[in-house]
């Protein structure tokens, strides 16, 4: 079996030119650990869960896309910022490239969601969503809610902020997390690899005040989310810009 590449906290330069950019804002990350046995059956051919202690994890990540834009040019008006929130589990693929894999992906944007789905087979949906912050008690507090357009599963999230930037165990779980550097899909009969890159997240702890979630148990993990994640954080945000994709199975350079 190839070797797995290491976890870094500086992604691989993009080869080649930037397919688009955009920004992440407001960021939570609600993880659960889960049997690798049971996410297996749930990702594309060619990639295996990626496990951590014997364990993998699903993530349920809200936040705010503000100013996507095509390649290096202005962000799209408009269209180029919206709400999102997806679910994601954790890959490697024949190569040893680590990456994502996402079970679910709901946009507020109807033009968003034909385009990613018709261009490159991403499972977005368009979905009633909304995001509010408020000061309470003296912290930040943050309220996510998506539900889908057409009835089925959604999830509210309300979250308490902290200061502090994760430290100790908690930061080398987050950074074997979010330290991902490409998507994996299987699209059009192929398997393919979307790079990315961006700087290092600033993370800080959070808590979870309220969440009342479907969207993990609709994207095959029924339970999961009926207990209270195992590692929660928070980021102001990151810009990432993606690469165009490449043949899966093809090995690294």
């Amino acid at each position: 079996m190839t070797d797995t590449e290491p976890v870094t906290d500086v992604a691989p330069p993009l080869r080649g030119p930037v397919m688009m950019a955009q920004r992440w804002v407001d960021v939570a990350f609600l993880h659960w650990a889960v049997d690798p046995g049971v996410v297996a059956p749930l990702l594309p051919h060619g990639v295996r869960p990626d496990v951590r202690d014997g364990v993998t994890h699903v993530g349920l990540i809200p936040f705010r896309m503000v100013g996507a834009g095509l390649g290096t040019g202005p962000a799209v008006p408009w269209a180029g910022t919206f709400l999102e929130t997806n679910v994601r589990f954790y890959s490697v693929d024949t190569t040893g490239r680590r990456g994502i894999v996402f079970g679910s992906l709901d946009a507020d944007r109807l033009l968003v969601v034909a385009g990613a789905r018709a261009a490159f087979g991403l499972p977005y949906r368009w979905s009633r969503m909304a995001f509010d912050e408020r000061t309470a008690g003296g912290s930040r507090e943050v309220l996510y809610r998506t539900a889908l357009r057409r009835g089925g599963a959604g999830t509210r999230i309300h979250l308490r902020v902290g200061e502090r930037p994760l430290a100790g165990a908690e930061a080398e779980v987050h950074a074997f997390l979010t330290n991902r550097w490409g998507l994996h899909e299987r699209h059009a009969g192929r398997d393919w690899y979307v790079p990315n890159e961006h700087e290092a997240w600033p993370l800080v702890g959070a808590e979870v005040v309220d969440l009342d979630d479907g969207l993990v148990a609709a994207a095959g993990l029924p339970g999961v989310a009926d207990r209270a994640p195992d590692h929660v954080a928070f980021s102001a945000g990151v810009v990432t810009r993606f690469g165009l994709p490449t043949d899966a199975r093809r090995p690294r350079r």
